[in-house]
């Protein structure tokens, strides 16, 4: 199928722009406002100061960079603020702390106590950030032609009705720069919010953003990127909520060859930080919440056929028919690969709470280290065309 970019603002346009003060944003925010556009620069505020930091020798808060969550966001909203009244920028910090808490914080540690490996950033693009934040800057009555950030992605039409329909959406395909791809972090969007959602960038290589940057003399091409979520350090934070239940470490015939501290701190794939020594390399192969047990195998026990994934969202709303072909992505870091997708009817004595139509995707070449909680997006010709949160990994 062939499909149309959407134009981005033109002069005059009012802009919203996301900004974090990482180079991304920033980069965008000065591209629009040199193009003319009315350009007003928006911050979620995150940070809930009630959460325990980590502190330094000398007991100040540890300013952590590397994480979207932590205690260093006063200093991003005051770099922010900074660049903002340097180029004449109207600039707002929109408090969503607690829309926060609530779907991303506590998901994430709950899908980790279910023994599922969460995307906190995916939940976090479709709730907060083209959810909450938009949604704050209307309250603030502030009329705008288009809402845009720093992601590497693109928004585009089909020339065409999806799957035989009329229906022609905003969908999201891939940038010029296929290693900072980030398509598979929004493409739980919807279509009608993606209307007025832009991305500036999608024509630019990350070393032209930076080159521009520092030629522009932006604070923020100095600073480092975030790379995370939440900071390694401040991992076990987040749980320390409540205890974490110790339990067995096992091998795929059910021998006990070591202990865990709590399922929450390993995720499918994990090789390292396990604390068993078996004589061969073992990576975590399934997790059993129900039984509260950590299954370790051989890195070729990893593989899977194929998977189930449910809590599906499609572009346009257009499901497809069944039995189609697609590329698919089951990580950010992975590859497309291809496979036929089919609806799926799980069996009677399979008690897991599916949302939705079950999706069964099959690939033609097995796949490692398949993480349920994570997502599978769907592409065709390198647009988005659905996607959902994988329930079980099929193996050979």
């Amino acid at each position: 199928m062939k499909y149309t970019d959407l134009n981005l603002p033109a002069a005059g346009d009012t802009v919203v722009v996301g900004l974090s003060g990482g180079v991304d944003s920033t980069l965008t925010a000065y591209m629009l406002k040199n193009r003319g556009c009315r350009v007003i620069g928006v911050t979620m505020s995150l940070w809930d100061e009630s959460f325990p930091v980590l502190r330094d020798e000398n007991g100040q808060p540890k300013a952590l960079k590397d994480a979207c969550f932590g205690p260093g966001e006063a200093d991003d909203i005051e770099e922010c603020k900074r660049f903002c009244s340097k180029y004449d920028i109207e600039y707002h910090v929109i408090d969503v702390k607690e829309k926060y808490k609530k779907e991303v914080i506590e998901y994430f540690k709950a899908e980790y106590r279910a023994g599922r490996t969460p995307n906190p950033c995916i939940r976090c693009n479709r709730m907060i950030k083209f959810g909450a934040l938009m949604q704050g800057v209307r309250e603030l009555g502030i009329d705008f032609d288009y809402f845009c950030t720093g992601h590497y992605a693109k928004v585009v039409r089909p020339n065409q009705g999806l799957f035989g329909t009329d229906i022609r959406p905003a969908m999201i395909a891939g940038a010029a720069d296929v290693s900072k791809d980030q398509t598979y972090f929004i493409y739980r969007v919807p279509a009608d919010v993606l209307e007025k959602v832009r991305f500036p960038l999608a024509l630019m290589k990350k070393a032209e953003v930076f080159e521009l940057a520092h030629e522009l003399g932006l604070e923020a091409a100095e600073r480092d990127e975030s790379q995370d979520f939440v900071s390694a350090e401040y991992f076990d934070l987040l749980f320390a909520d409540v205890p974490s239940k110790p339990g067995d470490i096992i091998d795929l015939d059910g021998h006990v060859i070591g202990h865990h501290r709590g399922i929450e701190h390993y995720t499918i794939g994990q090789r390292r930080g396990l604390d068993v020594a078996v004589g061969y390399p073992v990576y975590v192969h399934s997790i059993d919440a129900k039984n509260n047990v950590v299954v370790l195998a051989p890195n070729a026990a990893l593989d899977s056929v194929g998977l189930l994934a449910d809590d599906f969202v499609w572009s346009g709303g257009v499901e497809p028919p069944d039995g189609f072909k697609a590329m698919v992505k089951i990580r950010l870091a992975s590859k497309q690969v291809p496979a036929t997708i089919e609806r799926y009817t799980p069996a009677a004595d399979d008690d897991y709470n599916y949302k939705g139509q079950v999706w069964k995707v099959t690939f033609e070449t097995p796949q490692r280290a398949i993480a349920p909680g994570q997502s599978v997006v769907l592409y065709e010709d390198g647009v988005i065309v659905g996607g959902g949160i994988i329930s079980t990994a099929l193996r050979a």
